[in-house]
């Protein structure tokens, strides 16, 4: 998180207007916290919730094999705000129950936060390019390059209900 911080800090610097005055974008927040138990504070403050590249619980949580995850990542989105998750389950990592193709990966996520209050508004396989605006640091890898076995990284975007 502290390199994370540090690139948000340079982009909102190097962005600056001719008066050295920041752009008008939206807060970035770091926090340390269990996904299935965010902080009260946090709870329905986000216009947008992203997860990139999850592993462990919080990839089973998305894909709703747990469902406790699933709610603690729903809870900080607002009324009317959006959850995006970029996965990246692949059939070689033996993942019991996690879905593979990019299809049931949609569907999975699709499910576990339609009980949550969301409605998928976008499920699909992403481009290379696509993963490296991702600012992860698993992009480099990702990425296909055309590479027999790549793996595949599937965009699942939802939108939170009216509540």
């Amino acid at each position: 998180m502290a390199e994370s911080s540090r690139r948000a800090s340079r982009a909102s610097h190097a962005s600056r207007d001719s008066r050295g005055r920041a752009p008008a974008t939206p807060n970035t927040l770091f926090v340390v916290a269990a996904a299935e138990g965010p902080p009260a504070e946090l709870v329905g403050l986000a216009e947008l919730v992203t997860v990139r590249f999850p592993w462990g619980s919080l990839l089973r949580g998305c894909v709703g094999l747990d469902p406790v995850v699933a709610a603690g990542l729903a809870d900080l989105v607002r009324p009317c705000g959006r959850l995006e998750l970029l996965l990246a389950p692949a059939e070689r990592d033996r993942l019991a129950g996690i879905p593979t193709k990019s299809a049931e990966v949609v569907g999975a996520a699709t499910l576990a936060f339609e009980t949550l209050g969301f409605r998928l508004e976008l499920g699909r396989l992403t481009s290379d390019d696509e993963i490296l605006a991702s600012g992860s640091t698993w992009a480099r890898r990702l990425r296909s390059n055309g590479q027999a076995g790549a793996r595949p990284v599937t965009l699942v975007r939802l939108r939170s209900s009216e509540r």
